[in-house]
């Protein structure tokens, strides 16, 4: 009897909420970040981080469209938070691991670090998931998109060093960045008017980023 309850409980499908204006955007967040592991696996990072950028952009996006509509139900509300962690755990986790495992010629010595940056990013989107925010405005730790942010700026200087040294710089980083992702550290939630700015980076990044791959074609 319990079972059947629970059959007539459910709503028409699950189609119905991928329909949801906000939940298209976090799929076109997912399609991004596939994008990024599909060009790291290729060795195209440029590519790669384009579509990592874009999938943070896309991540931020689908929360303020949320918030802007009205007559939204507290069932699309879960459903929307639901598959906007499980994107993120796509977006912030999988695929700078497969960034760092390419970038190290799927070396052996790098599936260590591929292992911090998914367990750090399932832990933190867990931890979040049950505890929220410090308050409206503050984080506990650094927030996984914050890592997209900062690498895609820092990826810029790539020339300036060779492959080797590079490799190395960039576990590093990202190994730093999983501490602070875990860590006791408040951070800032950036929303609001830093939507734009984000949008503007995204945009000169990848005009950069697209400059430096035709330039080289």
């Amino acid at each position: 009897m319990n079972k059947l309850s629970d059959r007539q409980s459910h709503p028409a499908g699950m189609i119905f909420f991928a329909k949801d204006l906000p939940n298209i955007c976090s799929l076109a967040g997912l399609l991004c970040a596939l994008l990024g592991v599909y060009f790291a696996i290729l060795q195209n990072f440029k590519m790669a981080i384009i579509g990592m950028i874009w999938a943070v952009l896309f991540d931020w996006a689908d929360g303020i469209i949320a918030r802007k509509m009205k007559g939204r139900t507290d069932m699309h509300r879960q459903f929307g938070g639901q598959l906007d962690s499980l994107i993120d755990m796509v977006s912030f986790g999988i695929c700078p691991a497969v960034f760092l495992l390419s970038y190290g010629n799927f070396s052996p010595w790098f599936l260590p670090g591929a292992f911090v940056i998914v367990s750090a990013s399932a832990i933190r989107l867990s931890y979040f998931n049950v505890f929220g925010l410090i308050d409206d405005s503050t984080y506990m730790g650094l927030a996984l998109d914050n890592n997209t942010i900062l690498f895609a700026f820092i990826f810029l200087f790539e020339g300036l060093f060779n492959s080797k040294g590079f490799s190395i710089i960039t576990y590093t980083i990202f190994m730093v960045m999983a501490v602070l992702n875990l860590s006791p550290v408040r951070t800032p939630k950036f929303s609001g008017k830093w939507f734009y700015a984000l949008l503007f980076y995204a945009v000169v990044l990848t005009i950069i980023y697209g400059w430096m791959l035709w330039s080289k074609a």
